[in-house]
């Protein structure tokens, strides 16, 4: 909604809310005319809660003092049914000219009996010359897997049982620029692991890769990162490139030796050039060097770090030794105010089998989904998408802030 010569008294004597343009209207009558205040989901109840209309914040004060969404939701989808979900991040400031630092957690209870907190981190520190990341995740998780490479079937479903617990952490050092390098530990346990076989009594690619109720990897990584995004929640320009090597070492706990290597790079461009909406691409590649990995350790649909890659599909529904995937995504405004967005996307994913074997075929996801403006300042969306893949997959997927 567009500011208009009425003054602030008219203004308030409206008897509804003001739900869609601003919440007030500045007292410089010089601002123009095409000013469009920014709103956000809180705006929205404060404007249904509140008589008179409420000042408007500075978007771009962004400090050392943290901004936080939290959001409720109930979602569905085919690894979890229905399921009940708190997810939330905070974005602050180390100290004022520092980058944007960002902690992302949720917790999910599903009617499948699954349970799962992650806590993901970006923070810069030492006026940007170091960041840590971070990734610490408990599951509790019944989930199935179909098998090993992207021609694996839908009904080889074998169902497994398993706990998990992940910690991971890198320290990167600024090299020049937006580019660094580190080192980082990363460490997955799986325990109490079952599995029931597929239903057609053959047997599953699981019973012949290993069958085991525990596993651990234990490895150091190599990191190197260029990252020249504006936003890393959401991202309306720039580039991010990451390149990690990871070696397992039974020396430091892993239950075998073997090594991986990972390239996570992504682009973001204005589409049209000088408009807000953004056109965003996504290639994630991760494949195992030498040595086997655990079957549960393998690259897998669902499985990056931001649980992301393959909407339209259900986790695990793709596993093996090499994955490659390509994403790309239109997001775009629907309200000028930028209260509800949109978004188009499209993804496609392959795998191997074992490992040193061929890629199978690409198997292609597509949907679309609403953004809800949940914070202004840290210019987070409650995301809503709905995704189809092959063979009948699909899903409803709610999560806040973007998926890369």
């Amino acid at each position: 909604m567009l500011f208009s010569e009425v003054n602030a008294q008219e203004q308030n004597n409206k008897k509804l809310p003001n739900l869609f343009g601003s919440s007030a209207v500045p007292n410089d009558s010089t601002v123009h005319k095409n000013y469009v205040a920014i709103k956000d989901l809180f705006d929205v109840v404060s404007s249904l809660l509140r008589k008179h209309p409420i000042a408007e914040d500075n978007v771009d004060s962004l400090s050392t003092k943290p901004i936080y969404s939290i959001v409720p939701a109930v979602g569905y989808t085919l690894q979890t049914k229905l399921a009940a979900v708190i997810s939330g991040n905070v974005v602050f400031r180390t100290v004022p000219q520092a980058n944007l630092s960002t902690i992302t957690a949720s917790a999910t209870y599903t009617q499948n009996k699954q349970f799962f907190i992650p806590i993901l981190s970006n923070i810069s520190i030492k006026d940007n010359r170091y960041k840590l990341i971070g990734d610490f995740r408990f599951y509790k998780y019944p989930q199935s897997t179909f098998g090993l490479g992207s021609n694996s079937s839908i009904s080889n479903e074998d169902p497994m049982v398993y706990d998990y617990f992940r910690f991971y952490e890198t320290v990167l050092r600024k090299i020049k620029g937006n580019f660094y390098a580190g080192l980082g530990y990363n460490f997955d346990r799986h325990w109490r692991i079952s599995h029931k076989g597929n239903p057609n009594g053959a047997e599953s690619d699981y019973s012949k890769y290993e069958t085991v109720s525990e596993t651990t990897s234990s490895g150091i990584t190599a990191n190197g990162l260029f990252d020249s995004r504006d936003n890393p929640i959401n991202a309306k320009k720039g580039l991010y490139a990451s390149v990690q090597v990871r070696n397992n070492f039974r020396a430091i706990g892993s239950n075998s030796n073997w090594r991986s290597a990972t390239l996570d790079i992504r682009k973001y461009v204005a589409l049209p050039g000088k408009s807000k909406n953004t056109l965003a691409f996504w290639s994630y590649n991760t494949y195992v060097i030498d040595g086997k990995p655990p079957y549960l350790d393998l690259p897998s649909t669902g499985w990056d770090n931001y649980n992301a890659t393959g909407r339209g599909f259900i986790q695990g529904r793709f596993r093996g030794a090499k994955m490659i995937y390509f994403e790309t995504e239109y997001r775009f405004k629907i309200t000028s105010n930028g209260l509800f967005g949109g978004v188009v996307y499209a993804n496609e994913q392959a795998f191997s089998t074992v490992p040193h074997s061929s890629l199978q075929a690409f198997q292609a996801g597509y949907g679309t989904g609403l953004r809800i403006k949940l914070n202004k300042k840290s210019d987070t969306n409650l995301a809503i998408d709905y995704a189809f893949g092959t063979q009948g997959s699909k899903g409803l997927f709610i999560t806040v802030g973007e998926l890369f």
